[in-house]
């Protein structure tokens, strides 16, 4: 592409009287392409300044949840770059996963002429929207170029140990004959064929990122919402406490527990039902209901197993365990609550003082062993309503009597209890390595070969990467078409040079998210992810998206830079400098939208009634943007109107309506005070009150060309900066308004205006005069005035003037900066 300079950029057509969006701008659009008025330039002056908004799956078409999430962020960006930010502000496609899988099966479609096609026409809706997107940095991550670079990762991963292959329990379609995430698990049915989903042991790819737990604990170098922190602190699940073993008929068997000071109060176990130890457990007795309880339970997602809501269940194995001091026999059960990967997959239940074990022992008449008690209560007693979980003063545990409950004597009692044999101080975590293998054909393949000499092999470098074979075929079982190439499999080892077979699963596609905000600064790079000398770009300075990527793919991504720092790939410890999110547009009946409610709204067709600007400003102004909101088919003509009101304040020569009495200082104060709230507002991201600022400032100036200030040298200052002001938020119409002003240039490289203090807070004050009890005036005066100066303006004034003539004067009374009162009779 050609590039202009932008300030020769002309308008195209004379101005139509009355606003009309679709005359201006389509045209527009088209100029700022072929001038790359927003091509980005690291080389310009100004601190740079990274934005980065997350990117869409390429689904065929932008919803009205792509604008919401978009056009704030975007106009937050052109007022950076207005501020003389050097601004990056990219898009791209996460383009790998299951949609396109499922489009290639239902419709017999190749998957990726599926994705380009969509997202050719994505981009085409990313331009209808009027944003400041560099679009020469544009990538997909199906494009082979960029999961070359998963695939290099991935080997640098396998030798660094970080990557490896093992059995452990997953979700398992049996139709689709692929490993389901949790989140593709919609109440224990496959969410691509509806069958019910099992769980089986296979040898699956995992990343360590457990490795990283700790440090991903740590926020001090990313400035991430309090919400975000705690989902992703809890998924993390620390835990500081101690193991303990109890003697079982299948040997011993320990338990984690975070409260060591509760062991007295444990009751009875509780396994898994995956622990391998339950079949030696169960009796012959139990043996058939327990065999049913497993089978339903491997229909659960760990999720659904978790719901603290959900009704306990759980069978009876028959065996008993030994209590470790007590010498008690405790019975074992088996209840899905209990998850094989946190922990050892067992726990001792102590319901006095756990919710979940309280809800359990009630339902299953299990004891219930009181061993802490609030200070001043004389205990819970039989009939106990609920568990009491606080930490209070230790009862019936023997040498433990009277010692404080919780973290005040959990050393001291995990030292005792060492000594003795009965326990030691562990530190587990909920968090798991990332299962990262998927048996899809809509991926990134996994660069490993097997040798039957040398085993599992990376690809070496120099030969990624491995693409994805073309034009395959789905079987209708929608088994993954790799397994099934036996030409694409049949390969050599990279050690021996003999016959060796490629790993047939991809990766996950969350590997795409973690580090694509790299490969933005320098996207056409050949030999490395991204270009070592472009690392003074990151991090991003600001990234936005939905609130359901809380977890897995800002964790995922904190992850891939952790690993990227060490590997000498980068300096940061953090991708993100800061995180926001915005909330969701629901329908208008409050609900999410979707096809089946009927509820969705299309943004194509709001565009074709009122314009991109609009539609712009009114998802900036429907809610706040950090909570989101309901549609209102209504609430749109606001916006519309607002804007053909600004076009007439420029535009319109008949002036109609009373003469308004507003002098040069009212007008810059209020310019002034509205360029200091828009400036604070877009700094805390809060955009419905910026567009709420333009408004009332637009009232000011439709009464300002009815009042003494007109025509004056503020009033041409009032323009300039309105013009400015309305830029970011609709910058269509902004670019013709500033073009037909013949101003130089455009609007969006024009310099942010800078606040004038002294006119933004004003030295005087509008206070009303009260004749007889009623307000007749109003006087506008110094904070300073005294009294006298005070009255003295209100004698002046005419309309008081008129209701004290002829009138005897009883009292004057001033309330400095609020009201004067003058009493007459």
């Amino acid at each position: 592409m050609t590039q202009t300079d932008p300030t020769t950029v002309q308008i195209q057509e004379p101005r139509a009287e009355r606003y009309n969006p679709h005359a201006i701008e389509q045209k527009w659009q088209e100029q700022w392409e072929q001038s790359g008025i927003y091509t980005f330039d690291e080389e310009a002056s100004g601190e740079k300044h990274y934005a980065l908004t997350m990117f869409p799956y390429p689904s065929g078409n932008l919803h009205i949840g792509h604008w919401y999430a978009n056009v704030a962020p975007d106009a937050r960006a052109r007022w950076m770059r207005m501020r003389g930010y050097n601004v990056l502000f990219p898009m791209g496609f996460d383009a790998f996963g299951l949609p396109a899988e499922n489009a290639a099966i239902k419709n017999n479609v190749d998957p990726a002429g599926w994705t380009y096609r969509n997202i050719e026409h994505m981009t085409g809706q990313f331009r209808r929207m009027g944003t400041m997107i560099d679009w020469s940095r544009k990538f997909a991550t199906c494009d082979p170029e960029y999961y070359r670079w998963n695939q290099w990762f991935f080997t640098e991963f396998f030798r660094r140990g970080l990557a490896y292959k093992k059995g452990g329990l997953v979700n398992w379609c049996p139709k689709d004959q692929t490993v389901l995430a949790n989140e593709q698990v919609v109440g224990g049915h496959c969410e691509r064929c509806g069958s019910p989903v099992e769980k089986r042991n296979l040898s699956q790819w995992y990343l360590k990122i457990t490795d990283y737990a700790d440090e991903l604990l740590d926020f001090s170098d990313t400035d991430m919402p309090e919400r975000v922190r705690a989902m992703q602190t809890n998924w993390i699940g620390k835990s500081v406490g101690a193991e303990v073993t109890f003697e079982t008929p299948a040997g011993p068997e320990t338990v984690f527990t975070t409260r060591p000071d509760t062991l007295m109060g444990a009751t009875f176990l509780v396994l898994a039902p995956e622990h391998a130890k339950v079949a030696a457990l169960t009796t012959d007795e139990q043996r058939a209901e327990v065999e049913a309880y497993l089978e339903a339970a491997a229909r659960k997602t760990d999720v659904e197993r978790q719901q603290e809501s959900g009704e306990k269940t759980g069978v009876f194995t028959g065996s008993f365990a030994t209590h470790p001091i007590s010498g008690h026999q405790l019975p074992i059960w088996v209840a899905d609550y209990v998850l094989v990967t946190y922990g050892t997959g067992s726990i001792m239940a102590v319901p006095a003082h756990d919710e979940r074990d309280f809800a359990f022992a009630h339902k299953f008449g299990l004891e219930i062993r009181e061993v802490i008690r609030p200070e001043g209560n004389e205990g819970m007693g039989e009939q106990a309503e609920a568990a009491f979980t606080g930490e209070g003063l230790i009862v019936n545990s023997g040498e433990f009597d009277g010692l404080p409950g919780g973290k005040a004597s959990i050393a001291q009692i995990v030292e005792t209890l060492e000594a003795q044999g009965v326990a030691k101080a562990k530190t587990t975590y909920r968090l798991r390595d990332w299962l990262f293998a998927r048996q899809r054909y809509w991926g990134t393949p996994i660069p490993i070969v097997y040798c039957p000499e040398h085993g599992a092999q990376p690809v070496p470098a120099d030969q990624l990467p491995v693409r994805l074979p073309e034009n395959v075929e789905f079987t209708p079982a929608g088994q993954s078409p790799l397994k099934l190439d036996q030409a694409w499999i049949a390969t050599t080892c990279p050690v021996c040079g003999g016959a060796a077979e490629r790993d047939t699963d991809t990766m996950d596609t969350f590997v795409d998210s973690s580090w694509y905000m790299y490969r933005y600064l320098s996207p056409h790079d050949d030999r490395h992810p991204y270009d070592p000398a472009k690392a003074h770009l990151m991090p991003v300075d600001l990234y936005t998206g939905g609130i359901e990527h809380a977890i897995l793919h800002l964790l995922y991504s904190r992850f891939w830079t952790k690993v990227m720092r060490d590997m000498g790939l980068t300096t940061l410890n953090e991708p993100f400098r800061r995180v926001r999110n915005q909330g969701m547009i629901l329908g208008e009946d409050n609900e999410k939208m979707s096809k089946s409610r009927g509820n969705v709204v299309d943004p194509d067709d709001l565009v074709r009634e009122y314009g991109a600007d609009t539609v712009r400003t009114f998802l900036m102004f429907i809610a706040p943007w950090e909570l989101g909101g309901p549609w209102d088919s209504q609430g749109i003509n606001g916006p519309a109107k607002w804007l053909s009101r600004v076009w007439n304040l420029y535009f319109e020569e008949k002036v109609s309506g009373p003469e308004e009495q507003i002098t040069e200082g009212d007008l810059r104060h209020a310019v002034h005070s509205a360029l200091a709230k828009v400036n604070t507002d877009f700094e805390r991201m809060s955009f419905n009150t910026i567009v709420a600022t333009l408004m009332e400032l637009t009232n000011t100036l439709v009464k300002a060309k009815r009042s003494p200030a007109f025509g004056t040298a503020a009033w041409a200052e009032a323009l300039d900066i309105f013009n400015r002001l309305l830029a970011p938020v609709a910058p269509h119409i902004a670019e013709e308004i500033w073009t037909q002003r013949a101003q130089e240039g455009s609007v969006h490289t024009a310099k942010w205006p800078a606040v004038d203090e002294a006119a933004a807070v004003r030295d005087t004050v509008t206070i009303g005069v009260q004749v007889g009890g009623k307000v007749r005036g109003e006087v506008s005066i110094s904070k300073t005035a005294t009294q006298e100066e005070a009255l003295a303006a209100a004698r002046a004034n005419a309309d008081v003037a008129r209701f004290t003539e002829g009138k005897q004067v009883i009292k004057e009374i001033y309330v400095p900066g609020r009201i004067i009162n003058i009493v007459v009779r």
